[in-house]
Parts: C-alpha cells; structure tokens; sequence
C-alpha cells in the first residue's frame, strides 16, 4: 500500500535505506529510466548536429538540414541511430547514476569525510563516468558512424554492429573509447559538479531548507540546476564532441587515435572544433534538465530524498 503524504504525493510505505544495497540498486535503475528515453527522443537534434560537424558547408542552417532529411528520408530518417542510442545510454545512464551515487558516498562519507564537497562531486563523476563509457562505447561506435555517413552507414543497430565487427573486428567497436573519454568525463565532472552547485545556489537564494519543500517544487529546483548544468557541460565537452563525430566518421585503417586527431585537427583548426555548438547547447540543455528532473523525480517516488541541496 501507498501512503499520500503532505505534499500530496504517493510515495512508499516502507522507505528504502539511504546508501543500502537496495538504494545503489535503484539510483542505478534511475539512471536507465533518466537516460536512455531522454537520448532516443532528441536523436533527430543529434543527427543534426553529427551532420553538421562533419560537413559544415553542407547545409546552411540546422532547420534546413531537418528539412532536407526529413523530405529525403521521411520521420524514419531523422531518428536514424536511436536503437543503439536508446540501448548505448541506457547502459550508460545506468552506471552514470548508479556509480555516482556509490562513489559520491564512498569519497565524501567513508574515505574522505572531511574532503570539500566540490572535489567530492568531481572525484565521483569522473570514477563514474570512466566506467559507464566502456559499456556505451560500442553503441556509440555504431551510432555516430550511422549519423555521419551518407548514404547511411546502416539503416538499424544490427545490421550497423554486424558491419563494423566484420570490418573492424570487436577492436572497432572500442576505437573511440578514449576520445569517448575524453568528450564525456569532463562534461559529467562538469554536469554533475554545476547541478549540486546550481541546486545549492537555488535554495540559498530562496531562503528554505530543502526540507520545507514538497516533492513537486524539488523537482522543480533539479530541473533548474539541470538546465544550468546542460549548458555549462555541453560548452566544456563540445571540441571533444566535435572530434568523436570526425574520427568516427573518417578514421583510416590501422591509424592510432593520436596520429587521426592531429589529422583531424589540421583540418578543421580550433574554430572547426566549435562547429555545431548552438545546436548542442539547445539539445544538451534540454535533455540534462529533463534527465534530473526523471531521475529525481523516480527518486521521490521510491520514497528517496531528490539530489543535491543538502
């Protein structure tokens, strides 16, 4: 049975135990549930995006690029890549979240309880993030070589893994794990670390506990510092970004990942890095916002305290 609470939300009879095994286990089922329908439904925004980093002279601006798919391929082309988009982030969100918060706990409370919080948030993301990242990069791998090919590399995630592991071998599927690394460590550090300080900012400037607030204006609070946090990590992960979608698109045969992204580089200069920006922030803003806003308000619902603002 349910039990409505002052705030007029259901929430759990029996609340489960904060930093329990059943607690981890749910943050990291969170993390699904934040992740993987948010990436799917913006894959039309993301494909974009991996058109025009890698061709930026090809379509004069983001509307006409959707126009020119969407009349070419119809719905179906716009969301091409959001199978291994949906299942790349579902793992990914998993142990995003769930390593997060196992981290979070780990640094700040058991080993280094006297560590500034700040240094706490970006320890843990990044320890969180090294690890969801070999589970996402072969459907990234997948992914972005089906965004940034045309005609398309495959028209669906089978038929794309089967093409690359036959001309790759399971080698090719893990090429770009470290720049994955290198575009999605600092953009969580940064995602992470902004939305604890977003949310502390935001009840500081209100006034209240954290605790006087009911579960709806919580989550209100993580959608805020969410949008805060998309914005500031979409800017700091984006030439990372930009170099994933060339390398992925374009990367010789037997070519080391140093010697493709100075290759890469001498091509499209520092300002090609930055090819694409507009759109990502409006994407990254967005989803990072919505993200928090799932995942803390599936915490809310399991009876567990939302993030950030303690």
């Amino acid at each position: 049975m349910a039990s409505k609470d002052g705030a007029g939300v259901f929430s759990p009879k029996k609340k489960i135990e904060l930093f329990s095994g059943t607690y981890f286990a749910a943050c990291t089922l969170g993390g699904v549930v934040a992740c993987g329908p948010t990436h799917t439904l913006v894959t039309p925004l993301d494909l974009i995006k991996c058109q025009r980093q890698i061709s930026p002279t090809r379509y004069p601006s983001n509307l006409a690029a959707f126009r020119t798919i969407l009349s070419r391929s119809g719905v179906r082309g716009v969301f091409l890549g959001w199978t291994p988009t949906f299942v790349g982030y579902s793992f990914q969100g998993a142990g995003k979240y769930g390593f997060y918060e196992i981290f979070k706990y780990q640094y700040g409370e058991k080993l280094f309880p006297e560590l500034n919080k700040t240094v706490v948030y970006l320890a843990a993301s990044a320890s969180a993030e090294f690890l969801a990242d070999v589970a996402l990069c072969p459907w990234e791998a997948v992914k972005v070589r089906m965004q940034t090919s045309d005609p398309p590399f495959a028209r669906n995630l089978r038929e794309g893994w089967a093409k690359v592991v036959s001309k790759e071998g399971v080698k090719g599927l893990y090429a770009g794990l470290a720049p994955l690394w290198g575009r999605q460590i600092p953009y969580t550090m940064c995602k992470f670390a902004t939305f604890e300080k977003a949310v502390e900012a935001i009840y500081a400037y209100l006034g209240k506990p954290k605790d006087s607030y009911n579960a709806l204006q919580q989550t209100g609070v993580s959608f805020a510092g969410g949008y805060i946090a998309g914005v500031a990590c979409a800017v700091i992960s984006h030439p990372a970004d930009v170099m994933v979608s060339k390398l992925n698109a374009e990367k010789g045969d037997g070519e080391g990942a140093v010697k493709a992204m100075g290759r890469v580089y001498r091509q499209i200069g520092f300002v090609g890095l930055w090819n694409g920006l507009p759109m990502r922030i409006a994407m990254i803003g967005t989803l990072t916002a919505f993200q928090w806003f799932i995942y803390d308000s599936y915490k809310s619902a399991l009876g567990m305290p939302t993030t950030g603002g303690h």
